[in-house]
């Protein structure tokens, strides 16, 4: 039935109307973060139920509600709210400190800026935030900046390059949990097909970091006290994970590992274990409302039109596998430079990319993968994304200073379009039942 549905362009106004609102009050106020993006979103919502009057207002209603109540985004709002949790227990208890010092101390100081690349990329995917991880990294690198006379831009350009690298792979990552709940895939898939294309990226990058430092003498010193217990939810979420388990059940795992842990070595007090978790599921109140909102919208779109007119003129564009993967990599790119916001990009373009998926026979994995890719592609370069913001504040640069040293972003963009065009983008049969 859908695939006769005709194509209306004009069911895309929604999503228009808060792009321009958005970059708008970004451009005019020179803030893109000055309106909160809900707040775009609730007006676009306005906008689509304006549309269309052949269809009851109470019709409409149902529309938008059959659409929040798919199956993936409940998931993927619960698993928001768990990820939030278990981001809060474990910080409580201290295991962000352990993890950073850790990785600090077995650090050699003729590596300085390479390592300092490679404990951001493993902070990051344990952390599952691009924002947390600069901001728990940031100090040391003008530290390191200062010491060893490296410039300050390349040190921080090593933090920021390393917390994109997890922020795209990391099983508690907002942006992983999006891309795999709106293309129908499981995690450990997504996270082998998305470290195969990210992997050259990543070497290439420590290379690079380390033959434009290696020159530098800086010995780390200070207080890097650091307890491997602590480090230990961290270890059972990433390995839970891996081996395929349940991400809401290891989720509940590592909130419980971390409270244990917490309050075993006196970090938590037995008073405060629901704070603890609390604080974090309501930073993720957010992301999960601006979710359901986004479903709302995109159903509307949908009823009237709107997916199927991008979907045809995708069609009129493209007619292979690999031009269906450059269609999604084009369409995550736009959208996030847009948005300024990777999760909120893949929660956009997620549901026109599982279109184009089934359309152009590319596997769940992959589309996932390239959704979840170059949103971080552009979130690492775009001057005014939360990552180049806070990295810029935290140490009295400008994103501009940042940007050229952003080796990262760049070549996970170059690999993934090497991958799209020498590599296998369709389903495997043996998935098939």
């Amino acid at each position: 039935m859908e695939q006769k549905q005709k194509g209306n362009a004009w069911a895309l106004l929604p999503i228009l109307v808060f792009l321009v609102i958005f970059i708008g009050s970004g451009v005019i106020l020179k803030d893109f973060y000055s309106m909160p993006a809900i707040v775009g979103f609730l007006i676009a919502l306005f906008v689509a139920f304006l549309q269309n009057r052949k269809l009851k207002f109470e019709e409409k209603f149902r529309v938008v509600a059959r659409g929040i109540g798919d199956e993936n985004i409940i998931t993927m709002c619960m698993i928001f709210l768990v990820a939030g949790g278990f981001s809060g227990a474990v910080k409580a208890a201290g295991g962000v400190e352990s993890t950073v010092n850790l990785c600090l101390s077995i650090l050699p100081s003729n590596v300085a800026v390479m390592g300092l690349f490679l404990i951001s990329c493993f902070i990051s995917i344990s952390m599952g935030t691009s924002v947390g991880t600069i901001a728990a990294l940031a100090s040391i690198a003008v530290g390191i900046s200062e010491k060893a006379g490296f410039p300050t831009a390349i040190c921080i350009a090593a933090v920021v390059s390393g917390a994109m690298f997890g922020d795209n792979l990391s099983m508690i990552s907002d942006t992983t949990i999006a891309a795999v709940r709106t293309q129908g895939c499981q995690m450990k898939d997504k996270f082998k097909a998305n470290f195969l294309i990210v992997l050259p990226a990543a070497v290439i990058t420590a290379v690079l970091f380390l033959v434009l430092t290696m020159h530098g003498d800086y010995q780390v010193s200070g207080n890097l006290e650091y307890n491997l217990f602590k480090v230990l939810p961290y270890i059972i979420v990433l390995v839970g994970a891996l081996i395929g388990f349940n991400v809401f059940l290891v989720l509940i795992a590592g909130i419980a590992a971390s409270l244990i842990v917490g309050v075993a070595t006196g970090s938590i007090l037995p008073a405060e274990i629901f704070t603890a978790v609390g604080s974090g599921v309501t930073e993720m109140y957010d992301i999960t409302v601006i979710s359901i909102t986004v479903a709302g919208i995109v159903a509307l779109v949908r009823e009237y039109g709107g997916i199927q007119f991008v979907l045809q003129f995708i069609k009129s564009k493209i007619r292979t596998n690999k031009g269906g993967q450059i269609g999604i990599a084009a369409l995550a790119s736009v959208v996030d430079m847009a948005t300024a916001n990777n999760t909120v990009a893949i929660v956009i373009a997620g549901p026109i990319a599982n279109e184009v998926r089934e359309e152009y026979d590319i596997s769940a994995e992959r589309s996932a993968s390239l959704l979840d890719i170059f949103t971080s592609v552009f979130q690492g370069l775009i001057p005014y994304g939360a990552q180049l913001l806070s990295a810029a504040t935290l140490t009295a640069l400008t994103p501009f200073d940042i940007i050229p040293y952003m080796f990262y972003p760049m070549l996970m963009a170059v690999s993934a379009l090497c991958f799209i065009l020498f590599g296998k983008g369709r389903k495997q049969k043996a998935a098939a039942k």
